[in-house]
């Protein structure tokens, strides 16, 4: 019989947790250090093999933290509550609101609408709109949204009888690729763009004490992204594939009838455009314009008053709001208390001494040649 990681996941984490907790001996460990560590081995080990769910895992720390001496329960809780972790979710409630009312998808077409229907240029407008989306919303929600778009011109190419032999398989993975890797890149951009930013701003804040504002994040992001976009798709349309077809038989077409089905700017996608555009600048211009007027704001506060809005502001029909209950409960909630997870073993490190440990442990290192 195959015994399946999860099995062995399964029993694998408690019995290193246990031998960590009562065998495991090292200099310098203090009890409270070896609490950490032996909890860190139980949730890496069931966050590797996937024995229960890993968001699931992320609710270990706040049984074995308090049970090993590694952190009390309240220190241990208070990382769940943790500002970043609201600020993920205002900025997932606001994607939430810009899907509802398919404000991505004129956003999306008119982008590559305005670069052209050069293929290399098509390339390019759809990993631009990819990049600009996965900014505000998730990897994996920009790459959905785009896809069915991409299908439709390639399909259209495929079909055009002007279409030279192969071409349109050939820029169908020049253009499945560039969306796959313009999402990632995009979440490089802003601190909600992907939940690991925000994972390492909170880890940042709880170990160096040090805030990274949106501001400060997008200032070294942003740029980076753009560097980093540009050099994929250069080397997707001039090195990684050759195009004989340079221009786009019909494509303009299928992406002016895309818009045309989208119809007139409604009210509600405009009303969804303010409130995200006054985010966004607000997000950007806090650390060094709104907080000389407000010394309190904060980017969560903006976050948590842009929920709010959206709750607040009405849509065309009467006694609707932009956004109800029903939309929130798609927040990624999972994604929430694996963010909590990571932090609570960030603080661990930290408070119980175990960090030090390990830092002074690594500089034997020192001796090693920089190569190794």
């Amino acid at each position: 019989m195959q015994i399946s990681k999860q099995i062995i996941g399964r029993v694998l984490g408690p019995v290193a947790f246990f031998y960590i907790l009562f065998f495991f001996q090292a200099e310098g460990l203090n009890a409270s250090a070896k609490g950490v560590l032996a909890t860190v081995a139980w949730v890496g080990i069931w966050w590797i093999t996937e024995a229960i769910p890993i968001y699931v895992t992320a609710l270990l720390p706040l049984i074995l933290f308090p049970l090993s001496g590694g952190l009390s329960l309240s220190e241990t809780a208070t990382s769940f509550g943790h500002k970043y972790i609201f600020l993920y979710m205002g900025g997932f409630i606001l994607a939430i609101a810009i899907e509802k009312w398919n404000l991505h998808k004129r956003i999306a077409l008119t982008i590559i609408n305005f670069i052209g229907t050069n293929v290399i240029n098509i390339i390019l407008g759809f990993m631009l709109s990819t990049a600009f989306l996965s900014m505000w919303i998730s990897n994996t929600a920009a790459t959905v949204i785009i896809l069915p778009i991409a299908m439709a011109i390639v399909t259209q190419l495929n079909d055009n009888p002007e279409t030279e032999v192969n071409e349109n398989r050939i820029f169908g993975k020049a253009l499945m690729l560039g969306i796959a890797y313009s999402a990632s890149i995009g979440g490089i951009s802003t601190l909600i763009g992907t939940p690991t930013n925000l994972v390492l701003a909170g880890v940042v804040q709880t170990t160096f004490g040090k805030e990274i504002t949106f501001s400060e994040w997008f200032v070294l992001g942003f740029p980076i992204a753009i560097c980093l976009l540009f050099l994929c798709w250069y080397y997707l349309t001039h090195f990684a594939f050759s195009f004989k077809q340079k221009e786009f038989p019909g494509g303009r077409k299928e992406i002016a009838l895309r818009l045309k089905a989208l119809g007139k700017l409604g009210y509600e996608e405009k009303m969804v455009l303010v409130v995200f555009a006054i985010t966004a600048f607000a997000w950007i211009a806090r650390s060094f314009l709104l907080q000389k007027l407000v010394p309190a704001m904060d980017d969560t506060i903006i976050a948590m008053a842009t929920v709010i809005i959206l709750f607040l502001l009405p849509t065309s029909k009467k006694g609707k709001n932009l956004l109800s209950w029903e939309d929130a409960v798609k927040l990624p909630w999972g994604i929430l208390l694996l963010f909590g997870g990571g932090l609570t073993l960030a603080v661990g490190f930290d408070q119980s001494g175990l960090a030090l440990w390990i830092g002074e442990r690594m500089s034997a290192l020192e001796v090693l040649p920089f190569v190794l």
